[in-house]
């Protein structure tokens, strides 16, 4: 039946595709399909060319976004050489895994929006409470692989993801869209892009919703509860929790030199994935919302030598649980008592987080052009709030309570915190001679609760023929410990530590990029890393449900990754890589675990037609390995296969698209972690999706 279902959408298709196109210019025609993917800035702060620059990136563009009918983010990152999106079962949020590094939350890859962090002090990372990013008003991402501290400072520890939204430029007129899809899943949006005067605008709406897929947990943490204390009161075997309700809205104003950036981005009625302890919980519900502010201004030419530029960020980002979720389902039993109404706490916490930035280009040197940067970061998490039905012995065992309680102003899960954070950065990229430039730049954080630390970066690029270009990088990064790792004092799944020092990370690439043809291109990227004072969970003071942070253990990894592209007709392409990594836990001498040894992804775009394009995608991630301490078997690879087919016409009029990821239905599983007690058979991902898309533009 799904193979007739499939067959039909196509046939439907087709014709329907055929008849909507209409005739384009051959430049308009590349323009839509391939976009502009040659210029990176990500990996000095001013725009150079992909290949030259000194760092290992790739750009997507939004017309690489179309072509593989991505709806998501998540699917996007999923195609960069190097990087694996694994999930927490905690809300099944995204793990951005860049080279085998592998932790809850991913800390370690800075997420930036328009050169901005999107950072969340309460987790470190982009939040717990993420819910997915749309892609419709994506301009381009850059990704680099690497440490990126000596520029961007903390977070930047094994990469760095910029999304760049569409400014007024990329969306002349307005655009209407609409989406259906598997999943019960809604999407509808409307961007315009023109100007008021002389003002440039560019706006963004969108309103999506989901009862997210059904997949089955066969065991939870629950599960192994009952055998312990003679109970039979999990929800396993159960579905997971991952539906939602979206809002997106984006508004960028510029002026001559002046940017003004606002965005919301609300995610409410979120699931809480596998469960927030690895225990089922089909009711719980969250809500975050994030809103941002920039005010900006650069002219690269003041002078014949000077350039200049400033900005003020903000960011207020709140999380709450409008309904207490569970931690532990009704009937759980502990030695110290029993839950008839489960465990259940609800802990809230709001932050604002302010940036002040200024930055300096100096070119009247010969062969150099240098830039000083400094900066100023409040994080502010001015309020926590918790309830529970529970409370804890000194031993830090829970304990039943009769009904929820208000802990706000006696023992909550974490107390209100704040963060200064200043730096001061330098970096000069000096021509040595015509075909050899160096990059060497340094930048100094001092943190108001840890101190200080300063992370240096050099990278040579050597352009050895016309046809080929190799770089020799070295950088060190660190990643400083969240307000969660550092000051969460009544956790059930966790325990902060204020002692915590930053982790720290060295890594040297070996890079080379070689323009085989007018129509080929091959990356071929070598690494190593080592990693120190990594902050891991040890020692549980809370039997069953909880540890505490540490700076332990020490990490190392080695590997390559290959990408290329190839364009044998000027209405196919292909684009594909292969990554493959060794990350070793040194105090056991054993796979740190988790991350994929071999990654391989690859598409064909095939423009069949004026105004027509079908595009299939192929993902194979590879067995992953258990990390110390836990005894499964390696979690087997999978391989999955997208079709998308769609119309490209024109910059006005009709535009559908049709897709189906996961055609042959794989049972993609992404590893529970160790020591694989709680969710002993790991996290089942979406099956089989179908997705029809409409768009208008006028």
């Amino acid at each position: 039946m799904r193979r007739k279902t499939l067959v039909v959408l196509v046939a439907c298709a087709l014709p329907l595709a055929g008849a909507l196109a209409q005739p384009a210019t051959e430049e308009e025609e590349l323009s839509l399909v391939y976009g502009d993917n040659d210029s990176v800035s990500i990996a000095t702060g001013n725009s150079m060319t992909l290949r030259r620059a000194p760092g290992v990136a790739t750009v997507i563009t939004a017309a690489d976004i179309a072509a593989m009918g991505a709806t998501d983010l998540d699917q996007v990152l999923e195609t960069v050489p190097g990087l694996h999106v694994n999930r927490s079962a905690n809300n099944y949020t995204p793990q951005y895994v860049v080279r085998g590094i592998v932790s809850q939350f991913t800390p370690q890859l800075l997420v930036l929006q328009n050169g901005v962090p999107v950072t969340t002090a309460f987790t470190g990372s982009k939040g717990n409470l993420w819910g997915g990013y749309p892609v419709e008003h994506i301009a381009r991402i850059e990704v680099m692989r690497g440490p990126g501290s000596a520029l961007y400072g903390s977070d930047a520890f094994s990469g760095v993801i910029n999304i760049i939204t569409k400014a007024a430029t990329d969306t002349p007129g307005t655009e209407i869209g609409a989406r259906a899809g598997s999943f019960q899943t809604r999407d509808g949006w409307v961007q315009h892009g023109g100007m008021i005067g002389p003002v440039q605008v560019a706006a963004y709406l969108r309103r999506g919703s989901s009862d997210g897929f059904k997949r089955i947990i066969e065991a939870d943490a629950q599960t192994r509860n009952d055998a312990l204390f003679g109970t039979h009161v999990s929800l396993a075997p159960g579905p997971v929790n991952v539906g939602y309700t979206a809002t997106d809205a984006n508004l960028e104003l510029s002026y001559r030199q002046w940017k003004a950036r606002f965005g919301y981005k609300l995610r409410d009625d979120l699931g809480t994935g596998a469960g927030i302890s690895s225990a089922l919980d089909p009711t719980g519900q969250q809500r975050s919302e994030r809103i941002t502010t920039g005010l900006s201004w650069a002219d690269p030419n003041v002078t014949r030598n000077w350039g200049f530029g400033a900005a003020l960020n903000t960011q207020h980002y709140e999380q709450e649980f409008p309904v207490d979720f569970m931690l532990l389902p009704p009937g759980t039993r502990l030695p110290t008592g029993t839950f008839p109404n489960g465990m259940r706490g609800g802990p809230d916490e709001y932050e604002r987080i302010v940036r002040l930035s200024a930055w300096a280009d100096y070119s009247g040197w010969d062969d150099h052009h240098v830039r000083i940067g400094v900066g100023h970061d409040d994080l502010d998490m001015y309020r926590t709030h918790e309830s529970r039905n529970f409370n804890y012995t000194p031993g830090g065992t829970p304990i039943p309570l009769p009904a929820v309680v208000d802990f706000v102003d006696t023992d909550p899960f974490i107390l209100p915190h704040r963060r200064r954070i200043d730096y001061i950065y330098l970096q000069d990229e000096w021509r040595l001679a015509q075909d050899w430039n160096l990059t060497a730049g340094v930048r100094h954080d001092q943190y108001s609760d840890f101190g200080g630390t300063t992370n240096p970066r050099v990278a040579l690029v050597w352009d050895a023929s016309y046809d080929l270009t190799a770089k020799l990088l070295y950088g060190r990064a660190f990643r400083a410990p969240s307000f969660n790792e550092s000051y969460s004092i009544t956790n059930p799944v966790a325990l902060g530590n204020p002692d915590l020092k930053p982790e720290k990370n060295s890594t040297v690439e070996l890079s080379f990029a070689w323009q085989a043809t007018a129509d080929a291109q091959l990356n071929a990227t070598l690494f190593h890393y080592d990693m120190s004072n990594i902050i891991r969970t040890v020692a549980n003071r809370i039997p069953n449900t909880g540890a505490t942070y540490a700076n332990t253990g020490d990490q190392m990894g080695r590997g390559f990754e290959l990408e290329g592209t190839w364009t044998p007709l000027r209405t196919v392409r292909m684009v594909g890589n292969y990554a493959y990594q060794r990350s070793v836990d040194k105090a056991t001498d054993r796979d740190a675990g988790y991350a994929p040894h071999h990654h391989v992804n690859a598409r064909a775009d095939w423009q069949f037609s004026s105004g027509m394009m079908a595009s299939s995608q192929l993902n194979w991630v590879g067995e992953r390995q258990r990390a110390a301490g836990d005894a499964r078997a390696p979690l087997g690879g999978y391989t999955t296969v997208d079709l998308t087919l769609g119309t490209r016409r024109n910059r006005q009029g009709w535009n559908f698209t049709a897709s189906v990821r996961n055609l042959f239905d794989a049972d993609v599983r992404e590893p529970s972690l160790a020591p694989g007690l709680s969710i002993p058979k790991d996290l089942p991902m979406a099956p089989r999706a179908f997705t029809v898309q409409a768009v208008y533009t006028m």
